[in-house]
């Protein structure tokens, strides 16, 4: 048996593993722990499954403490960044170590997190239009272009998002018209892709999440994309702190000249020990 913890940040739900632990098939293991319908499940949890494991492994003779981060989707690929991701393993490296700062080392990059009572902000690093970065296929950066019927705006923060602006969130059947444009021909490597619309002093998102496959309560990457899109169409100033809601509650995202930062709540939901080879019929905790 593997401890796990579970963690989540504004909904956006994962199992955390000590990366010391040891895990043969780390694939298999996110694929079965994860599932919406057979994956794990705790009666302090209210869903079964996840959208992510994510294996940390702390290495505290640094001040502050680094983290390195990988996370495992549910589909078994590797996902580059992760906003609430990232919070979490920083919640969980604060936890372990008693540092109120640490640095998350990802695949894109290392980040600054601190952590208080209130909350957790990370640095998110720059957000990039250009077509080598998101990537896209194209010699432009994809702005307010029609995307299988979707107008979007493509930018990386972490990972590739393709961000339409809308009127009203709800309106559009995201699992509808979602897929199309994450496996579009203009995304060789695909895109998460996001909604966007103004409400009162913030923006309202949804996100269809890459890996997950599906729609997910909150998208960290996706809240910094909502808020780099609206600053690059001229809908929010730099240096301003926005709102950002997502189904699962309130983010904060700053958009400045050199970088990004968002901020938001994490809770964690339970600790188990779980299979360290889980089929989809075992992975309920206890």
């Amino acid at each position: 048996m593997v401890e796990v913890r579970k963690f989540h940040g504004t909904g956006n739900d994962f199992v955390v593993v000590d990366a010391a632990e040891e895990v043969p098939d780390r694939r298999a293991f996110a694929r079965a722990l994860c599932d919406r319908e057979t994956g794990i499940e705790h009666p302090d949890s209210p869903r079964v499954g996840a959208d992510g494991v994510l294996f940390l492994a702390v290495e505290d003779r640094y001040s502050p403490p680094r983290v390195v981060m990988t996370l495992v989707q549910p589909d078994g690929s590797v996902a580059a960044m992760c906003g609430n991701g990232a919070r979490c393993a920083a919640a969980w490296a604060a936890a372990e170590t008693g540092a109120d700062e640490v640095m998350i080392d990802t695949q894109s990059g290392t980040r600054h997190a601190a952590v208080e009572e209130t909350g957790v902000t990370i640095e998110m690093g720059a957000p990039s239009f250009d077509p080598a970065d998101v990537p896209v296929e194209a010699a432009d950066p994809l702005v307010e272009t029609d995307v299988e019927g979707l107008t979007v705006t493509a930018v990386n923060t972490g990972v590739p998002h393709a961000v339409a602006v809308v009127d009203d969130v709800d309106a559009v059947d995201l699992a509808a018209v979602a897929p199309a444009v994450r496996y579009a021909d203009a995304f060789p490597e695909g895109a998460n892709v996001t909604l966007a619309a103004e409400d009162g002093d913030g923006f309202r998102q949804r996100t269809y999440e890459r890996g997950v496959e599906g729609e997910t309560d909150s998208c960290g990457t996706g809240a910094v994309a909502v808020a780099a899109v609206a600053h690059r169409l001229g809908l929010l100033d730099t240096g301003d702190p926005t709102r950002v809601s997502p189904p699962g509650g309130d983010l904060e995202v700053t958009i400045e000249g050199d970088g990004s930062t968002l901020r938001g709540p994490t809770a964690v939901e339970f600790r188990t020990d779980v299979p360290r080879r889980p089929s989809r019929s075992t992975a309920t905790g206890d």
